[in-house]
């Protein structure tokens, strides 16, 4: 149970609690008609508020912030990651990931204004370009949102529960390394694709290195230049991997 669900269960019958406590003494010790008929009302009234409220909240589906097909912008990747913080088995791998957010965008910026200096905005080149940063950006993102599925379908109390019996002799050792294996599994995933990202960081910065030392090129060169050669093998492979 989320911890959030758990302060609100707390609040909630402590609440009615302590409305009891306040007013109840003081209805019952007058002892005429119309307060002991307000009281028994009241209590009834709790009651049905304690169980409405509860039902309410542990009905509640459990959800992590926003869910993977509603993301739609950088900010929302952004807000997602953060709202997934709670897994702490992933803290660490989530904090990097917020972080090649940064690096991406500020890498991105820079490139489309070094390009800037060498052409106009109008220019078939720059928007070749600029179409090619595009869709690195999308493979980025596209990266992001299986890693948010990822850990959307992570059960990490399960996960914490498994790792605990380990050693207690209550399940099958077969069956104990099983359940370990498919969490392992969330895990490697969710660590490769943040690897991926960074390599598609690594492969920005070496295209940034090559631009930063032009003055100007040649009709053709742009193809040709190794860092840009790598950032189209990057996306054909992407493309042919969907296909």
């Amino acid at each position: 149970m989320e911890r959030e669900k758990q302060i609100k269960l707390l609040g909630l019958n402590l609440g009615i609690a302590a409305a009891n406590i306040i007013v109840l003494p003081e209805v019952f010790v007058l002892g005429v008609a119309p307060a002991t008929a307000f009281g028994i009302a009241f209590i009834f009234l709790s009651g049905a508020g304690l169980i409405y409220g509860n039902y309410r909240l542990l009905a509640e589906p459990d959800e992590r912030g926003t869910p993977a097909q509603k993301i739609m912008t950088v900010e929302d990747y952004i807000d997602a990651l953060k709202d997934r913080r709670e897994l702490k088995t992933f803290e660490k791998t989530i904090d990097l990931m917020l972080d090649q957010i940064d690096r991406l965008q500020k890498k991105n910026k820079i490139i489309r204004e070094i390009l800037l200096q060498i052409f106009s905005s109008s220019e078939i080149s720059y928007q070749k370009f600029d179409g090619v940063i595009s869709e690195v950006e999308r493979i980025f993102f596209m990266n992001m949102r299986s890693i948010i599925n990822k850990l959307d379908a992570f059960d990490e109390e399960d996960y914490n529960f498994i790792r605990n019996k380990s050693n207690s002799g209550d399940f099958s050792e077969q069956f104990m390394d099983e359940k370990i294996e498919v969490y392992n599994k969330y895990i490697t995933f969710v660590k490769e694709a943040a690897e991926d990202n960074e390599a598609i960081l690594l492969k920005l910065d070496k295209l940034l290195l090559e631009l930063s030392g032009l003055n100007s090129v040649e009709s053709g060169q742009l193809e040709k230049m190794p860092g840009m050669v790598e950032i189209d093998n990057l996306i054909k492979q992407t493309t042919n991997y969907k296909n």
